[in-house]
Protein backbone atom coordinates (compact mmCIF):
# COMPACT_ATOMS: atom_id res chain seq x y z
CA UNK A 1 0.00 0.00 0.00
CA UNK A 2 1.14 3.51 -0.68
CA UNK A 3 1.25 6.54 1.64
CA UNK A 4 -2.11 7.94 0.55
CA UNK A 5 -3.88 4.68 1.42
CA UNK A 6 -2.37 4.74 4.92
CA UNK A 7 -3.33 8.40 5.28
CA UNK A 8 -6.93 7.59 4.29
CA UNK A 9 -7.07 4.84 6.89
CA UNK A 10 -5.66 7.29 9.43
CA UNK A 11 -8.42 9.78 8.63
CA UNK A 12 -11.08 7.08 8.92
CA UNK A 13 -9.80 6.10 12.36
CA UNK A 14 -9.68 9.76 13.44
CA UNK A 15 -13.31 10.30 12.43
CA UNK A 16 -14.20 6.96 14.05
CA UNK A 17 -12.87 8.26 17.37
CA UNK A 18 -15.21 11.24 17.28
CA UNK A 19 -18.13 9.05 16.18
CA UNK A 20 -17.39 6.79 19.14
CA UNK A 21 -17.58 9.74 21.52
CA UNK A 22 -20.84 10.99 20.00
CA UNK A 23 -22.26 7.47 19.95
CA UNK A 24 -21.36 6.96 23.57
CA UNK A 25 -23.18 10.12 24.61
CA UNK A 26 -26.19 9.24 22.45
CA UNK A 27 -26.39 5.73 23.87
CA UNK A 28 -26.13 7.06 27.40
CA UNK A 29 -28.88 9.63 26.81
CA UNK A 30 -31.27 7.46 24.78
CA UNK A 31 -31.02 4.09 26.55
CA UNK A 32 -32.88 4.71 29.79
CA UNK A 33 -35.65 2.14 29.64
CA UNK A 34 -36.12 -0.50 30.97
CA UNK A 35 -32.66 -0.60 32.61
CA UNK A 36 -30.74 2.67 32.88
CA UNK A 37 -27.63 0.88 34.15
CA UNK A 38 -27.39 -1.06 30.89
CA UNK A 39 -27.37 2.18 28.89
CA UNK A 40 -24.65 3.60 31.10
CA UNK A 41 -22.47 0.50 30.80
CA UNK A 42 -22.95 0.22 27.05
CA UNK A 43 -22.23 3.95 26.62
CA UNK A 44 -18.99 3.57 28.57
CA UNK A 45 -18.07 0.52 26.49
CA UNK A 46 -18.52 2.41 23.23
CA UNK A 47 -16.72 5.45 24.66
CA UNK A 48 -13.67 3.33 25.39
CA UNK A 49 -13.18 2.78 21.65
CA UNK A 50 -12.23 6.43 21.10
CA UNK A 51 -8.67 6.26 22.49
CA UNK A 52 -8.02 3.16 20.40
CA UNK A 53 -9.20 4.89 17.22
CA UNK A 54 -7.11 7.98 17.99
CA UNK A 55 -4.00 5.89 18.71
CA UNK A 56 -4.49 3.94 15.48
CA UNK A 57 -4.96 7.19 13.59
CA UNK A 58 -1.70 8.57 14.95
CA UNK A 59 0.24 5.40 14.18
CA UNK A 60 -1.16 5.13 10.66
CA UNK A 61 -0.32 8.79 10.01
CA UNK A 62 3.28 8.17 11.10
CA UNK A 63 3.43 5.13 8.83
CA UNK A 64 1.99 7.12 5.91
CA UNK A 65 4.59 9.83 6.41
CA UNK A 66 7.38 7.26 6.51
CA UNK A 67 6.08 5.59 3.34
CA UNK A 68 5.81 8.93 1.55
CA UNK A 69 9.29 10.08 2.54
CA UNK A 70 11.04 6.73 2.36
CA UNK A 71 9.26 5.43 -0.66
Amino acid sequence: MNGSTWRTLSNICFVGGFISIAGSIAIWLLTKEPDAAYGERFGIFVGLWAPTFFALSSRLEQYATAKTIGG
